[in-house]
């Protein structure tokens, strides 16, 4: 019989590893920030 305790273990590691997963293995698009249509980097 699992108990309480050992459904948050397991929560707690799930959640540690899908943080490590996202934080290098996924690559976000970069966005690109810019000001006009002609792309001038002014800010």
């Amino acid at each position: 019989m699992i108990n309480t305790q050992e459904i948050l273990v397991y929560i707690t590691v799930f959640l540690a590893v899908a943080y490590l997963v996202k934080k290098y293995f996924y690559k976000p698009k970069k966005a690109v920030k810019s000001c006009g249509k002609d792309k001038c980097g002014c800010h």
